[in-house]
């Protein structure tokens, strides 16, 4: 493991599945005391998009932003919102110049899927019919997320394929959960890792599916066809159960004819670029900031 990492593993919290309610009282309590990007050259402003149910949303815009991306939290669907988001959703935003929309979608175990999918496309639809009052672009629109938000974001950008829905250009996918059957080595074998492990996205999987067989909107890793879909940068965590989900997902993905890049980060573990202080945490941020400032230059 990276060696900076590693000094904070002894201080890592351990993530209890078993009381959602505090464990997003534990995780909004740590996401507060992540120093702050520096913000005075953006706009944040919150929204309410009209769905059922409405949407909270809050939008960072970078002077002169080019492109725009649906953003979507980690925290297995069952925690984060918009404030625990700050600190990560700023510095993309900073990052990449792109206008972003970060989404509060509903969380399981109390809204099961697909309520996040739901609350998910409502936003992406809103933010493609309105681009003009938002001063967005309505042909580069992406979607993205870290952890389970990132698997969100694959689900969004296969509905909209499907559906014929907002055209998406970019999918942008940090560490993304993508397969419930949980059968690759890495989901067999990482049964110790920090933060999150084989069991405790078990039970996250549990919690969002309830007693409903899976489909590839709730688990992409299902879907049979991906040709057709946006192109996509897919990063990847060493020592992260989710890891060979990811990078198999970018391999079904360029043989369906999709362009992908994928970066597999050494010595780092699932959400790992929370320890910002880290060189190796950095150069991540940096890297999916830099990937969709690409994008929206194409």
């Amino acid at each position: 493991m990276n060696p900076e990492l590693e000094a904070f593993l002894p201080f890592l919290p351990a993530i209890d599945m078993t009381d959602p309610v505090a464990t997003r009282q534990k995780f909004a309590e740590r996401a507060a005391s992540t120093p702050m990007p520096e913000i005075s050259n953006m706009e944040i402003e919150n929204r309410t998009v009209p769905a059922e149910p409405d949407v909270a949303v809050r939008i960072y815009r970078p002077h002169q932003a080019q492109g725009a991306i649906l953003w979507l939290h980690g925290g297995g669907m069952i925690f984060g919102d918009l404030d625990t988001e700050h600190p990560w959703a700023s510095r993309i935003a900073e990052g990449s110049g792109a206008t972003l929309i970060s989404v509060h979608y509903r969380r399981s175990p109390e809204n099961q899927f697909p309520a996040a999918l739901d609350d998910a496309y409502a936003v992406l639809t809103w933010a493609a019919q309105n681009a003009s009052e938002l001063g967005i672009d309505p042909e580069r629109i992406a979607v993205g997320g870290h952890s389970a938000g990132a698997g969100l974001a694959a689900a969004v950008a296969l509905r909209a394929r499907d559906q014929q829905g907002p055209a998406i250009s970019f999918q942008l996918l940090n560490e993304p959960g993508l397969d419930d059957r949980q059968e690759t080595w890495s989901q067999r074998n990482f049964t110790d890792t920090p933060w999150h492990n084989r069991e405790t996205l078990a039970t996250v999987w549990r919690y969002y599916l309830g007693s409903q067989p899976a489909t590839p909107y709730a688990a992409p890793a299902r879907a049979e066809d991906l040709s057709g879909l946006p192109p996509a940068y897919i990063a990847t965590a060493e020592f992260d159960p989710v890891r060979d989900e990811g990078i198999e997902y970018t391999s079904r993905l360029l043989r369906s004819g999709v362009s992908v890049e994928l970066h597999q980060w050494p010595g780092t573990f699932h959400g790992s670029q929370a320890i910002i202080s880290a060189q190796v945490s950095q150069r991540q941020i940096a890297a999916l900031a830099a990937a969709l400032r690409r994008a929206m230059a194409e």
